[in-house]
């Protein structure tokens, strides 16, 4: 079993990371596996060395510990455009050039009808996606979508991941259809100019070549999953195991974000809390 925990270093880490990535360390541990760390700094724009280091602080005194050197998502970009050039070989990309308020206006109008909110907000209308495959060399600063319409079509076998909920033992299959991908999801970006690449293509690669075989995420990355395993499929590489688990909320049922900084691990550090204690709060 190999296990990982992959933040991004754009703000502290708070009670919610320190819960995904103890269960992920623990799983790893249980099983006899290993635990993994990767820092995903795509977002070159957002990420700050100062976060990063923090990552490393919190981690260890929460105990616990991982193999070097840790992957870093700047350091592979090429990773990243070999599977981009792999998908537009197959002709499933598509150049983009909708802003977000292009979108936001498309799915407004009257013979739209009601917009559907996917993983990454609403679906894209298709504003940009040609009759034809595009020909000629993939364009290396370009918003690139992928095409779910056809990228469904080179499927031969019905689209599913394997699941296990932490908490209730609960462990089975996933099976969903063409329809919801287009309908609930759409077509994907793929690979964003500023970044080279983007979440969904980055995390599956990485997944691949780390030998990933157990992914633990909350549950609000439920809907992902079924990107991550088209992905998967589409570029030949292996599906790992996927364990959903629950969210760490507030006393008002939201759930933490980087922004609430009242429960930040370094916060909690700094005011004598034990790891021990951490794990009382979030239950674990």
């Amino acid at each position: 079993m190999r296990c990982r925990f992959a933040p991004s270093p754009t703000g502290p880490l708070h009670l919610g990371h320190a819960y995904s990535a103890i269960i992920a360390y623990d799983l790893a541990k249980e099983r006899s596996g290993t635990f993994l760390l990767r820092i995903e700094d795509i977002d070159r724009s957002r990420a700050r060395p100062e976060w990063e280091q923090q990552i490393y602080d919190d981690l260890h005194w929460l105990g616990l510990e991982w193999p070097l050197p840790v992957m870093r998502q700047s350091d592979r970009i090429a990773a990243y455009d070999k599977a981009l050039d792999e998908l537009w070989n197959q002709g499933l990309l598509y150049p983009c050039t909708c802003s977000r308020r292009d979108i936001k206006e498309a799915i407004s109008a009257p013979q739209e009808g009601g917009a559907s909110i996917g993983p990454d907000g609403p679906v894209y209308p298709g504003t940009c996606r040609p009759a034809h495959a595009p020909e000629g060399p993939r364009p290396k600063e370009a918003n690139l979508r992928l095409n779910m319409r056809l990228a469904l079509k080179t499927l031969s076998h019905p689209t599913t991941f394997e699941f296990e909920e932490i908490g209730p033992a609960h462990k089975g299959t996933v099976q969903f259809t063409g329809d919801e991908l287009i309908n609930e999801v759409g077509d994907i970006v793929v690979a964003r100019r500023d970044m080279q690449t983007s979440y969904h293509l980055a995390v599956t690669v990485d997944d691949a070549d780390q030998n990933i075989t157990h992914v633990t995420r909350g549950l609000d990355l439920f809907e992902a999953t079924k990107i991550h395993v088209l992905l998967q499929q589409l570029l030949g590489l292996p599906a790992p195991v996927y364990l959903h688990h629950a969210l760490i909320r507030d006393e008002n049922g939201k759930r933490l974000a980087k922004r609430d900084d009242a429960r930040a691990l370094s916060k909690y550090r700094s005011e004598g809390v034990t790891p021990a204690g951490v794990r009382e709060m979030i239950g674990l």
